[in-house]
Formats: structure tokens, sequence, C-alpha cells
């Protein structure tokens, strides 16, 4: 059987000898007007010929891996449905919210989190995202899991080993839990605003029980604290944000961090959020999961 393309390519030729055959002419005149077809004619032959030649007869085939990978994702599905590993982290992360006046916007399939509260006249935001643990690799994970084993007997040049506080507790004698979560920075902007006196930007890493301030900015515009569009960013980004935390008098930044406390960001809540991050990146894999099985095999 000829297949599409050479049928279509052999048929105007079959046309044309057809063609030939059926207007032999008795004479010559009769021979010209055939040879020379009116325009109507010719607009027949070249509104058929497309038509005809761009159909379509064979169906596009299946691809042969979609099988074998809507039942890999289903095996995976299945893993992370029943494994349970972190039902005591959203235990805790529901408990903590049910007894805090923080008020929680997660939204399914957004990377974003938001807690919100209020404290006086102050309106206070606290924004973190789920990739930042999306962004730590396995080897960083692994290496902060051994910063908790350092070796007490690393002692300062020069300084005898006997004369060292003992400050930490030997390798030897910890229990290590193989299970645990190994802790991870996770980012926290934080954003208080007052009527009328714009706000504060506060841009923080939670981490082992403490809120590290790495950046403190005020804005009169009160929107550019949050900065929910680019144009909004690029405007904050262009303005003097404050001089690095760093530099500042010590007991200014001990005054800051007690500032924090008191509004709620204690030590219950910079491990909240870590817990916060892994359980929800859990639930959105799992999503992905079944969203891209379906898709795969519908």
């Amino acid at each position: 059987m000829l297949s599409l393309r050479a049928f279509t390519r052999s048929a105007p030729r079959a046309f044309a000898r057809s063609y030939s055959v059926a207007a032999r002419p008795s004479t010559i005149r009769l021979a010209t007007a055939i040879q020379r077809p009116s325009l109507l004619q010719k607009s027949f032959v070249r509104c058929q010929y497309p038509s005809f030649s761009t159909a379509r007869i064979l169906r596009e085939p299946a691809g042969e891996v979609d099988l074998e990978l809507s039942g890999k994702l289903e095996e995976e599905l299945s893993h992370e449905q029943s494994s349970g590993e972190l039902e005591e982290s959203a235990a805790a992360i529901k408990s903590f919210l049910e007894n805090s006046s923080w008020t929680v916007k997660d939204v399914a399939g957004e990377q974003e989190v938001v807690l919100t509260r209020k404290f006086g006249n102050e309106k206070i935001r606290a924004t973190f995202t789920v990739s930042d643990l999306q962004n730590v690799a396995e080897d960083e994970f692994d290496s902060l899991a051994e910063s908790d084993y350092e070796n007490v007997n690393q002692a300062a040049p020069g300084e005898p080993i006997s004369t060292r506080p003992e400050d930490r507790i030997a390798p030897s004698d910890r229990e290590f839990d193989e299970d645990a979560i190994p802790g991870f920075p996770a980012r926290v902007n934080i954003a208080i605003e007052k009527p009328g006196n714009g706000a504060l930007l506060i841009q923080t890493t939670a981490s082992d029980g403490i809120f590290e301030i790495h950046e403190v900015s005020h804005f009169a515009n009160a929107d550019l604290a949050e900065a929910e569009t680019a144009e909004k960013d690029w405007l904050r980004q262009s303005l003097y944000s404050g001089p690095a935390y760093g530099n500042l008098d010590e007991e200014l930044q001990a005054l800051f961090d007690r500032y924090l406390e008191e509004r709620g960001f204690n030590a219950e809540l910079a491990n909240i959020i870590p817990e916060y991050i892994t359980v929800k990146e859990q639930k959105e894999y799992t999503r992905w999961l079944e969203t891209v099985k379906k898709f795969v095999s519908a």
C-alpha cells in the first residue's frame, strides 16, 4: 500500500494522465480549447488538491513509557502517603497554632506561608517559603547534623585542653536520634506596620530556636515592606535599607532581639517555622505526585 506522502505526490501525475487520455480532440480547435482550461476549471483543480493532500489518516500513537512512568509515580505516592514520618511534627504545628495568637495563610500549591497577628496598634506579618528547604542540598543536611558532634577536645591554639570550658558533650556520651530531622536556617521576613508611620522590615533567619537578625529597614510607605509586586520590590531596593546590622552597637542589637521576642518571635516559633516548612514541602510533593500521575495516565 502506498504511504500517504507517496500517494499525494503521485496523484497529480495520475490525474494529468487520465486528463490527457480522455481529452483527445477530433479537431485542432477542440484540442486547443481543452489545452487551455478556463479560469473556473483552474480554480476547481486548485481547491481540490490541498484538502485532499493534507487530510490526516493516522492517529498519533501513545508513548511507550507512559504506563511504566505512571506505575512508578503511583509507587512513590503510596510510599509518601503511608510513611507517616511527619505526623508528630504536623501535630506539634497544629497545637502551636491553636494555642497562639498567630493566624496562618497557607495556600495549597503555593510555596509561601504567611503568619499574621496584632500587637497593640501594630499589624505584624511573618513570611517564609518552602524553597528554603528545597535549596538545602543533601550534603548540607549532613554537615548540619555533624555540627552537633564537634569534638570537645578541640581547643584554641595554645590553650591547654584541661583549661577549655566543658560546655559541650563528648560524642561518645551523646544520644543520637537517627530519625530526627536536622535543623536548617529558614529565612523569615518580618513586617511590622503602624498606622500613619509606615513599617519596619526585619529580615531574619530562624534556626535552632533563635531569630538571627540580618537587616532592619524602615519604609514610610508600608506597602514596600511586603513588596508583593516586582515594581514595589524594585522601588524598595532603590531605597536606603539601613546600616550593616552586624556593625551596630551590641546593646542595640540585644534590644532589637527583645523587641522581636516581645511580639511573639520566641524560641518556640523559631523551632516551629523550619518544621512547618518541612511538613508543607512534604504535602506539596505528595500533591505534585498526584497531579503529574493524573496527567501521565490521562
